[in-house]
This record gives structure tokens, sequence and C-alpha cells, in this order.
């Protein structure tokens, strides 16, 4: 079983020690910058009640609580109460047992992930609620002593990269100081001492979620390292993804411990890893930032992401959910590559391990059109602007509903080895797209064009013009996906 002095043997002999300044060293591996596209699950004991969201853990002992992103007249609160009985005598740990998982098939998600183009993976490891989907030896509350007695992290590891894709996992383990409060308010079984491994301290929720407000103590913290650096030790994942609260400054030197280790760790195993952050948690330059359902309005020079659902409301599979338009991911997806960053893109499987009809359909239809037009995606740059057109993004957490349409004058940009790939993402009906970014008098573009192609369809007619690239799109047949052309350059 790992212990601290473990842990500060491997910093003190590595090539990073636990400070920014050490860390600021870390290179961003090119295998990530080359993915784009990552496919992230969110898949445990929540699943079962498939209520609302994920965070049904929590708002089942909120009294007061409206069903947070649904808006449903029942509230999981009362949900859990007409369905279930009073929770002191039906917890959420009584969900555990029909957590069953009884149809995963580990294979079969890793090929569905790789037909939709996705090039690393990412399970949750731990969510809020305490139960690890792996097999812990610091805690017995995981899918191996419980639930489906599977260790469903190491068979997700062994399935994805049989299919060589990248095996990453997520830890939203920070959140577990205070997401039970509310069971602590009413007769509850989150009082009972002997399911504290599960519910953890149930302690009071500072509500501005501030970076100086009041955080974990030194057991927590302590334990919430052990546990990351167990996941290290036992599955060597390519990424490991935190969720916000880490920001709290009572998390930084475990931070940077934890950072230190893990790299260190990667170098004795001879791999390129990295660690997804939001907010400002860890020092610029030292991980890759993440936003999560929200993107950018500009290029970032240094790698970053976006995690976001195939759903909008949850992140984990409801019988409620309110699935978007595949081709609105893929313009998302290209919005997100043409600002250097890649597509986290989350699906929510069922309590029996199936994954949900919705949920393939959307990757599948992702997967064909990435089939067509990867090649101006996977192992790009950006180019000198990202695109053209109205449209923009908000650059906050939380705001990719408040974002407008997009229209037939946006159009994104890629590059590589001297090909310039331009996106219209919404195709004109007027038969003809003009790219105003390379116009003869364009600032952005002096050089020489010497051939247009759309990609899978091959040449097409077009002409340099002071308006822009003039392309005639006459002949490509309408289509409520992107479309993308290859232009070969001089």
């Amino acid at each position: 079983m790992i212990n601290i002095q473990q842990i500060d043997k491997v910093i003190n002999q590595g090539p990073f020690q636990d400070n920014w300044e050490s860390l600021s060293s870390y290179s961003i591996p090119q295998w990530y910058k080359d993915a784009k596209f990552g496919v992230f699950i969110h898949w445990g004991v929540y699943s079962v009640p498939a209520y609302g969201n994920e965070w049904y853990a929590r708002e089942m002992y909120l009294k007061d609580s409206a069903n947070r992103e649904n808006k449903q007249v029942v509230s999981i609160f009362d949900h859990h109460l007409q369905t279930y009985g009073p929770q002191h005598e039906f917890g959420y740990k009584d969900f555990i047992p029909l957590f069953k998982a009884e149809k995963f098939d580990p294979m079969a998600w890793a090929a569905l992930f790789s037909k939709a183009g996705a090039r690393y993976v990412m399970p949750v490891a731990e969510h809020h609620d305490g139960f690890q989907m792996y097999n812990s030896k610091l805690s017995p509350w995981n899918a191996v002593q419980m639930g489906p007695q599977r260790d469903v992290i190491g068979e997700l590891k062994n399935a994805v990269e049989a299919k060589d894709m990248n095996f990453a996992v997520s830890s939203h383990r920070a959140e577990n100081w205070w997401f039970f409060d509310g069971g602590m308010a009413f007769q509850s079984d989150v009082q009972d001492d002997s399911y504290r491994g599960l519910y953890g301290p149930a302690q009071p929720r500072d509500p501005e979620w501030t970076i100086h407000g009041e955080g974990p103590d030194e057991a927590f913290l302590t334990d919430w390292l052990l546990r990351t650096c167990e996941l290290v030790d036992l599955y060597q994942p390519s990424i490991v993804w935190f969720d916000w609260w880490i920001m709290n400054v009572r998390f930084k030197p475990y931070l940077k411990k934890f950072a230190a280790y893990y790299y260190n760790r990667a170098a004795q195993w001879g791999s390129e890893v990295a660690i997804n952050y939001k907010l400002d948690a860890f020092m610029h330059g030292t991980a890759v930032f993440d936003i999560e359902r929200g993107q950018l309005n500009d290029i970032r020079p240094q790698l970053w992401q976006t995690d976001t659902s195939v759903a909008r409301n949850s992140w984990s599979y409801s019988v409620n959910n309110q699935y978007k338009d595949p081709a609105d991911i893929v313009c998302d997806l290209i919005d997100i590559v043409s600002k250097n960053g890649c597509l986290l893109l989350n699906v929510g499987p069922k309590a029996d391990g199936t994954i949900p009809e919705e949920d393939e359909s959307i990757l599948l239809a992702i997967g064909e059109w990435l089939a067509v037009n990867g090649e101006g995606i996977f192992d790009t740059t950006h180019w000198k602007i990202y695109g053209e057109g109205p449209t923009q993004s908000g650059e906050e957490m939380h705001t990719e509903g408040n974002r407008s349409p997009y229209t037939e004058k946006d159009i994104r940009f890629t590059f590589k080895g001297g090909t310039l790939y331009a996106y219209v993402l919404k195709l004109p009906s007027h038969g003809e797209v003009v790219i105003s970014s390379l116009s003869l008098d364009s600032r952005h573009f002096r050089s020489v064009i010497k051939n247009v192609a759309v990609l899978g369809q091959g040449g097409v007619a077009w002409q340099l013009s002071e308006d822009g690239l003039v392309i005639d799109t006459s002949n490509i047949p309408p289509t409520p996906y992107p479309v993308g052309f290859a232009i070969t350059m001089d």
C-alpha cells in the first residue's frame, strides 16, 4: 500500500521537484497535441437511479434542491422519497448492490470509441460520491469489492490500449469533502459513522466555492494525495484530469507533490503524460488547461482542452437526457482544434454497462464525419488565425449554451505540411464560399495557392479575388455537417 514516504522518495530522486519552478520545465506530449479528440465516460453508482444528473448523490440529501439542470417538476430529493423512501432507510450506499454492470463489455466500448475517431479515452475513476471504480487498497468502497466486483478501470485500460488509443483517468475526489453535507441536516444514513468511508467528512460547503474558502484538513488532503498516486501506479494513465475544487488554496502543496510524483513516475516508465486542470489550480505551463462546457475565442499558444457531454443537462445517463445534434458537436470540435485545443466528449453508460443508443449514434456520426474529414483535424496545428466569421464562443465554464448558432460565414482553419484546411461550418445554399482571409490583399496570406479540393470528394473550381478565395460549391451535396477544403500552398 502506497505511503507518503514512498511518494517523497520518488519526488526526491526524480527530475521534477514539488515546486512551480521545477514543474515549469514540463512539456506537453506531442501525442496529445496531435490527438484532438477523446472520449470521457461518466459511469458509476449514480447511473443506477438514472434521474436528474450525476449529482443525484448530493441532491438526494438536499431538502430545498431544485433539479439542478433538468428543471424537472419533481426534484431529486422528492423523487428519491417517492421512489426509494426516506434517506435514513434507503441512502445512496444502498444503490451500490444495484450497480451490477452485468452487460459491461470493455472491448465493445473500446471498439465504439475507436470507430468514433477518439485518440484517447478517459473514464471517471472516482467521482464526488467517493466510490472508486478501480482496485484500490485504500478504501473498501470500490467496484472490485462491491457492486460490479470488477476492476472497471483496469479492464478499460486493457481494452483501450488494445485499440491503440491512449488511456486516461479523471479524479473528482476533492469535492467529497463537502459533497454529502446535506445529509447532516436531517435524519439520514450520512450521519452513520460506519459509512464515513463513502460519504466522507460531509463538511459544510463554501457557498461561493472560493479559492480562499474553508478547505479540507490535512488528513483528507493526505488521503487525496495517496489515492491519486495509487491510481497513477496502478494504471499508468496518459492523463490525469481533475475537477475544479482543487483550486482551493489548501490543495496547493499537494498538487505540486502529485505533479512531481506523476511526472517522475512517467519518466521512469518512459512515457509522456499530462495533467488537466481548471481555472488556475495549476501554475501556467505546468499542466494542460481545461474548460468545462466552454471554449476560447482565439488561439491559445499552449494546448488546451474543452470537456463537454453529448447531453446538455447531465454527464451521466439519465432517462431525461437532452441530447445535442452531432453536427453541432463536429462544429465545436473544429472550432476548438482551430484554436489549438482538444475536445473531450463525454458519454454516460447505463448501470448495466450498455451505452445508450443516443450516445452511440452521436459517436458513430462523428466517426463517420472524421473518416472523411479527419485529415484536417488529426496531427494538425493551428494556423496564423483560427478563422473568420461572426460567431464567438464563451470563454468561461458552462457558457456553451450561450453561443449563437454557427453561420455560413463561419470558417475555421487548421494547418499541416503545406496544406491549409478550411472548414465551412455551415455550407451556403447559394453555391459559393468566399474565404476573405485569403484575398489578394490579405495581411494573413501573401503566397501561392496551387490547388483546392473538397475533402472526400476531390478537386473543385476556385479563383482568387480581392474579396477572397472564391470556391464553387454548387456540386457539393447539401449537408448539415461542416465541409472541409484542402488548400495546397507553395
